[in-house]
């Protein structure tokens, strides 16, 4: 079995230096090892092919017989550490809170804490029609809504087609 903390030390030894960031690594019972890291830039395949490298000169594969897999987290994929919210301050999000509600707006901003922590504070700005007395059309207004990483199923980027 691969020893995940001895990987997750080879992973960022990999990235020093970089403004790459660690947003997750898995290593399941059967050997398959799943890195997945970020940055407020981009992340290129030349980074991922390093990253491989150093993995594949810690462990042999011929000894370990494990499949790898180091690729970036993608625009699609939900938000899991503090350093993904902060890379998206300013970017529409996508939210589905715990008690169902569906959420669209601005990510304005995230609490303070460890770039990898995952237990997150942050707040949204959603659009809210608002009929006011004596005027016949709603406006629209904008609502700052608080909340924890722990009270939803998923944030992500919200892609507008």
């Amino acid at each position: 079995m691969i020893d995940k903390d001895l990987l997750t030390g080879t992973v960022n030894e990999a990235i020093a230096g970089t403004d790459l960031f660690v947003v997750d690594i898995r290593v399941t019972p059967d050997n398959t090892i799943t890195v997945e890291i970020d940055s407020p830039t981009a992340v290129d395949i030349d980074a991922c092919a390093a990253i491989t490298r150093k993995i594949e000169e810690k462990f042999d594969r011929d000894t370990e017989d494990y499949e790898l897999e180091v690729g970036s987290a993608g625009i699609t994929s939900d938000f899991k550490i503090r350093a993904q919210y902060t890379k998206n301050i300013g970017n529409d999000v996508e939210v589905l809170t715990r008690d169902g509600r569906k959420l669209h707006g601005v990510l304005t901003s995230v609490s303070e804490g460890a770039p990898d922590d995952r237990d997150v504070d942050f707040t949204v700005e959603v659009p809210v029609k608002v009929k006011e007395p004596g005027v016949k059309k709603p406006v629209i207004r904008q609502d700052a809504v608080n909340l924890n990483s722990g009270e939803c199923k998923y944030v992500r980027y919200d892609l507008k087609f």
